[in-house]
């Protein structure tokens, strides 16, 4: 009996801890593969956020329906970094050391990207993240390496500045730009020198530059001295919570310049704050339009409308093509194991995005072409597409 009994708790312990084992390999007990999706959720760019989370949610979804990876079904963990870098270390430490994910995807918030970054770089744990295009989030800002856990489904900034200078010069017919630039952000100050550095490069001359802090409310005393240099173009990189109180005021000093701006503008919040009539005549560099047609956004736009009520816009698009690219490099791994998911995910190419084929480049960073969005009455309307 005592034999009996020693067998029976042996093999109930080795049960244990193989579940334990597999539990710790990212996956749950009920042998699902586990992923974690980390996004601003709350906080004051909590629309990019949901947004995005909204895609990947979309993206998993469809992922399980046609039958999972690996033969699992895809469970996702879910945190909020509240659109603040310390709560995005806090996130994805979460997520990877107590939920033990195999891999993680989110954010839109550069800042908070470069944070979630360290982690996963840290633990060694593969993060494809969304919308993040400060340079820093897959390149090391002190010694200029790429990051070997980290990729991006999104352009960088150093390609959306140019194509911001290159349409402010060839479609606006610009000459002369003032630039106001909010000084809180990494994200739009790294902007403001790349298209600095284009548009005066390519012949354009920039004629004033001011700045702002996040949150102010008044801006016409910046905005009547750029008034007073008489430009062609107002160039915006900033927050749409801002640019839309900007634009606001900017209208009623009878500033009725073209003003240009950069993807930080996508919310529909935007047109609520400024007001559709404000918009008309300004424009900004973005990731996505459902106007830019292909097979793979034409079935994405359907599909969200369908599970969600509502038209999806770039953030949904990137938090969808973030969680699909990072799948894909799971099944053409053949693997949960880190390394060869991430040589999965550097090896990307012509990966079929929702604005159309897209490969990742020697620094992790997606190749794929810059959308010009024009506001007209308060609406997105697709203007033209520049490929890389």
């Amino acid at each position: 009996m005592r034999k009996k009994l020693f067998w029976r708790n042996m093999l109930l312990g080795g049960l244990v801890l193989a579940l334990g084992l597999a539990a710790g390999c990212g996956n749950s007990a009920s042998g699902d593969l586990k992923i974690g999706m980390v996004y601003e959720l709350t906080g004051n760019t909590a629309t990019y956020g949901t947004s995005a989370a909204n895609g990947a949610k979309l993206a998993f979804k469809e992922i399980n329906a046609a039958g999972g990876v690996l033969g699992k079904q895809i469970q996702i963990v879910t945190a909020d970094n509240k659109g603040e870098p310390s709560e995005s270390t806090n996130a994805m430490t979460k997520v990877i050391t107590q939920d033990k994910v195999v891999a993680v995807t989110g954010f839109t918030v550069s800042s908070c990207g470069i944070a979630g970054s360290s982690v996963a770089e840290g633990s060694k744990i593969p993060f494809v993240a969304a919308a993040t295009v400060n340079p820093k989030v897959t390149v090391d800002g002190n010694t200029g390496k790429v990051k070997n856990y980290t990729f991006r489904a999104c352009f960088i900034d150093s390609f959306q500045g140019a194509v911001g200078a290159q349409f402010a010069l060839n479609s606006l017919k610009a000459k002369k730009v003032s630039i106001l630039t909010d000084s809180s952000s990494d994200y739009s100050k790294g902007l403001t020198q790349i298209f600095k550095d284009s548009f005066t490069k390519n012949g354009g001359q920039i004629v004033g530059e001011e700045a702002y802090l996040q949150k102010d409310q008044d801006f016409k005393p910046v905005l009547t001295k750029l008034k007073s240099q008489n430009p062609d173009v107002l160039y915006i990189p900033g927050y749409y919570e801002d640019v839309g109180k900007i634009i606001k005021q900017a209208r009623e000093l009878g500033m009725n310049m073209p003003i240009l701006g950069s993807d930080a503008w996508d919310s529909p919040k935007l047109a609520e704050i400024g007001g559709p009539q404000a918009l008309n005549n300004t424009y900004f560099t973005n990731f996505y339009s459902i106007e830019d047609r292909n097979p793979v956004s034409n079935a994405f736009v359907e599909a969200y409308k369908k599970e969600y009520g509502q038209v999806p816009d770039s953030m949904a698009a990137m938090g969808y093509d973030a969680a699909r690219l990072l799948v894909d490099a799971i099944k053409r791994a053949n693997s949960t194991d880190a390394a060869k998911i991430t040589k999965a995910l550097a090896e990307t190419k012509d990966f079929a995005s929702v604005s159309g084929p897209m490969s990742l480049n020697d620094t992790h960073d997606a190749v794929r072409g810059v959308v010009i969005v024009e506001m007209k009455d308060g609406k997105q309307v697709y203007k033209e597409t520049i490929k890389p």
